[in-house]
């Protein structure tokens, strides 16, 4: 401190008096000046304008008899009890020290001293006034374990379990506010309506019913596809229709009399052939343009319950245990699986078009590859016919399936490592599985017991809603191009269209290191 500014504090003898822990500081004149302090006001600051005087204040002193005394008001209602006061002693020697070190604290055991205006704290229980003051001002952490404070902001966290506030008495206090606050906010928000409609809602009427007489109740069977030029096919009985989601117009394609029935059927990737299989082991394909029959593949024993297609590669999955692979271009075999030990009523190629899927009534699930006559894996988890299969197109090698009555579970694995990953039971017969190509989310429908139509959120496995109506088991799956809709056909002999999935948003397309591009 300069000389001038002790030579000013000299002579105006000032008396510096704080109060016990109070907010503000009072300064009133020495003794020399009271009989005219009456009619001055004591002047007041807060405690922060306090510390930051006395940071810029340096106290020392040079000589001995420079001092600062420090008296008592003689003024009765000034007083304060001994034993109730915290008085800041300044320093007497020469010495610089900080300013923790300036203050020295007394106990203060008044149990009925009001809490200061302002103050976000509250003395309960056994914490004194002392360490408030600590933390107030120089950022002291509270050791004591059953202080609470009120936080000011609107989500107060409320937690009194005694081994969470043991683990959180040393973290800083901001900190901890802080989380709190936003642990309370979510909590809240979660509970709010605002919360609540931000959940996708899924209407749980279909906005259109179609009448399809002798729609077949048979669980091994594929009777409906939706092509990519938006139009649906559907096999009642030996006949074949096709309904245009243009012009809403129902038009019958072909018929096989009564030589022969319709067990399962397929578009092309580009949307203009039919490729249809028959109860005699055969495979039709026909021209959508045309209306004409281009091609008949032979080759099965029995009737050809399940199709793929994939580029200029049809599969087909039949009764007599073997999958066939075809080249319509070339009108040949190109190639044939063998594996399964009764009928293939599931086949489902990978989005990538390297992984072949298929499912039998022998509770089996194999994955294969063009090129291998050996699966690259086998799944036998399940405990009945697997004839719902479904890829990922939002993870590579996510292969879902589900199994018939007597399993009633959806399991998904990993093609790549040939591990399951989880798996749910959905407490009926699970007959359809199919992914969304907008969001994360999958479809499956079910027979026994409650024939209800399910949509789920990947990988939580939480429901999004359950779709009613059916009165039979609802066998038959198909999704519109645009990923948007979804038509159910049962064997109470309806087709039901269902807005289950929101709109593609605009987003670049993801491309993984592990999904392989493909030139072609």
């Amino acid at each position: 401190m300069s000389t001038n500014t002790i030579k000013m504090l000299q002579q105006r003898n000032i008396d510096v008096e704080v109060s016990c822990f109070e907010d503000k500081l009072q300064i009133s004149p020495s003794k020399q000046n009271k009989e005219n302090s009456h009619h001055i006001k004591a002047k007041t600051c807060d405690m922060s304008d306090l510390i930051k005087m006395l940071n810029k204040v340096e106290i020392q002193s040079t000589q001995q008899g420079d001092q600062i005394e420090i008296e008592q008001d003689s003024t009765p209602k000034k007083q304060i009890q001994q034993g109730k006061t915290c008085r800041y002693i300044p320093l007497r020697s020469g010495q610089k020290q900080t300013l923790i070190e300036e203050f020295q604290y007394r106990e203060i055991e008044d149990e009925n001293q009001e809490p200061q205006k302002g103050s976000d704290y509250k003395d309960q229980g056994n914490v004194s006034l002392k360490d408030i003051y600590k933390m107030h001002v120089f950022g002291q952490p509270l050791q004591n374990e059953q202080l609470h404070w009120e936080s000011k902001n609107i989500f107060r966290y409320n937690d009194d379990t005694p081994q969470k506030r043991k683990i959180l008495q040393d973290i800083n206090p901001s900190v901890l506010e802080t989380y709190n606050n936003l642990m309370d906010y979510r909590e809240q928000y979660q509970n709010s309506q605002d919360f609540q409609y931000s959940q996708r809602k899924i209407n749980k009427v279909p906005f259109k019913v179609l009448d399809a007489p002798q729609l077949q109740d048979d669980f091994y069977l594929n009777l409906i596809d939706w092509s990519s030029q938006n139009v649906l096919s559907v096999a009642l009985s030996s006949c074949v229709y096709l309904w245009s989601a243009y012009n809403n117009r129902v038009t019958k394609f072909c018929d096989f009399g009564n030589n022969d029935v319709v067990c399962s059927l397929i578009w092309n990737p580009m949307g203009n052939q039919l490729a249809i299989g028959t109860g005699s082991g055969e495979i039709h394909i026909y021209d959508q343009e045309k209306m004409k029959r281009i091609q008949i593949i032979e080759g099965h024993s029995a009737r050809v319950g399940s199709l793929a297609w994939s580029g200029h590669t049809l599969c087909s999955g039949s009764k007599d245990r073997s999958i066939i692979l075809h080249d319509p271009r070339q009108k040949k075999q190109t190639g044939k699986f063998e594996g399964h030990k009764q009928e293939v009523c599931g086949l489902k190629w990978s989005p990538d078009e390297y992984q072949l899927a298929s499912g039998g009534n022998d509770n089996k699930l194999f994955v294969w590859r063009l090129g291998s006559q050996i699966p690259l894996a086998k799944f036998s988890q399940h405990q009945a016919a697997v004839k719902a299969i479904a890829w990922s197109p939002h993870r590579h090698g996510l292969l879902s399936s589900g199994g018939g009555t007597a399993d009633r579970t959806i399991r998904f694995f990993n093609t790549l490592t040939t591990q399951q990953l989880d798996w749910i039971d959905t407490g009926s017969q699970v007959c359809n599985l199919m992914f969304s190509k907008n969001v994360n989310e999958f479809v499956s429908t079910h027979g026994y017991s409650m024939n209800q139509i399910v949509c789920w959120k990947y990988p939580s496995l939480q429901k999004v809603t359950t779709l009613m109506g059916h009165t039979s088991r609802v066998l038959f799956l198909a999704m519109s191009p645009d990923g948007e809709t979804i038509v159910t056909g049962a064997g109470d002999e309806t087709l039901r269209f269902w807005n289950a999935f929101p709109k593609k948003e605009e987003a670049q397309q993801i491309n993984t290191i592990l999904l392989p591009q493909m030139i072609r």
